[in-house]
């Protein structure tokens, strides 16, 4: 029962994620080829994609807390698939806007809040806490197999059918996940005599957090990290398509760099960690993130791809070792009943970064250029091993799980 849940549930995200993918070279593409957007637009619409991490990730830990998973989830695929298969029916009727792919963006953002943080809350639900490491990497490795064959096929479609139609192919992924979800049993919500206000509901998560000696700043860390993802989201289609000259094709094969890198961090991940520590894991990890980071605006043509590959794939492999590690941690570190809102708290301050990074990045392009713009945010990068350096991190070898707050210490 256990297994048979948690496969139902992996292979609805990794549907999702695969279109997700493909769509993800669709979007950009569609707003650079079909309706010529400038370096600003092209930052605002990766900033919409981002940008309701920083509105509602606190007061999402809360819903979360308080909604049936099952039927939240289900509803959040169907407006996802709305939303998305709304810009080729515009297109269609020659009423296909920037404005509209703004609009689009923002909205599957909302939703991809409430669904994320959802969907790590069910997790521990469903796999004994021994089990979430490696199941955490399942997940990351899934995800990188689907950012590594999606972009590749999303390239593909694109110079088959177009950028527009290919969009419907990510629609499609959310209702198929929303069929699979629907299968899983409902998970009771309690109903307690005394509901506290929202606002001190979230106030104990961000304390619980900020407080955290390990949790806290892996937080920070995060931050700066999606910083610069939100700006080479923004940039990587500017940089590729109109400074490298890059076809759909090829445009989609760079990007699965990216996947390659993911996969190839996920699997390596546990073994990594144990062989070298959890705590020193993030400090190596965060140093060979700056310098995959250096890499990707370096050469051009046939150079240019390759070093774009190259930085790629080491700045994702590296990611992702520092996402599993710390969000395992979370998991096992939190108390249940607050495990939603550190969540929720910690997408609110690193996932809001992206949005911030996307829109600087798309102000800094048009003057500048995307490959020295690049340069700069990868220079950014250093914060991330100064982060945990500054830390008590620096001097362990694995991360303890006896380092959280006491309830009676934590604020009110």
């Amino acid at each position: 029962m256990r297994l048979t849940t948690f496969w139902r549930w992996w292979t609805a995200g990794t549907t999702s994620h695969l279109g997700s993918a493909v769509g993800g070279v669709a979007l950009p593409l569609t707003a650079l080829t079909v309706l010529d957007a400038s370096a600003f637009e092209m930052g605002l619409i990766t900033a919409a994609g981002y940008l309701a991490y920083l509105l509602i990730s606190l007061p999402a830990g809360v819903v979360v807390q308080r909604m049936p998973l099952r039927g939240m989830q289900v509803a959040l695929d169907l407006i996802r698939a709305l939303a998305i298969a709304s810009v080729p029916l515009a297109w269609w009727f020659d009423a296909l806007t920037v404005a509209q792919l703004v609009v689009v963006a923002l909205v599957v953002s909302f939703a991809n809040v409430l669904f994320d943080v959802a969907n790590q809350t069910f997790l521990p639900e469903i796999v004994p806490a021994a089990q979430l490491q490696s199941r955490n990497s399942l997940n990351s490795g899934t995800h990188a197999a689907t950012q590594l064959g999606g972009p590749s096929l999303g390239g593909l479609a694109v110079q088959l059918l177009g950028a527009v139609p290919t969009l419907f192919v990510d629609a499609v992924s959310y209702l198929v996940s929303a069929v699979l979800l629907r299968t899983l049993p409902a998970r009771r919500v309690q109903r307690p005599a005394e509901r506290p206000p929202m606002a001190t509901m979230i106030r104990e998560g961000w304390h619980f957090v900020l407080r955290h000696p390990i949790i806290g700043p892996a937080m920070w860390d995060a931050t700066a990290t999606n910083f610069v993802n939100g700006a080479m989201l923004a940039l990587f289609p500017l940089y590729l398509v109109r400074e490298l000259h890059a076809s759909p094709l090829l445009f989609g094969l760079l990007l699965a760099a990216d996947g390659l890198g993911t996969l190839i961090g996920a699997a390596l991940t546990t073994r990594f960690t144990d062989r070298v520590g959890t705590a020193r894991g993030l400090i190596i990890a965060a140093f060979v993130g700056v310098a995959g980071a250096l890499v990707i605006p370096l050469g051009t043509g046939t150079t240019g791809y390759l070093a774009f590959a190259v930085g790629n794939l080491v700045f994702a492999g590296s990611t992702v070792v520092l996402s599993v590690t710390t969000r395992t941690y979370r998991m096992l570190a939190s108390p249940p009943e607050l495990l939603s809102r550190v969540i929720a708290t910690v997408k609110f301050v690193s996932w809001g970064a992206i949005p911030l990074g996307g829109l600087l990045a798309g102000v800094l392009a048009g003057p500048l250029g995307a490959r020295t713009t690049l340069l700069i945010f990868g220079a950014f990068t250093v914060l991330s091993p100064i982060i945990y350096l500054s830390t008590p991190i620096r001097r362990m070898r694995d991360l303890p799980l006896d380092s959280a707050p006491t309830p009676a210490r934590a604020p009110v």
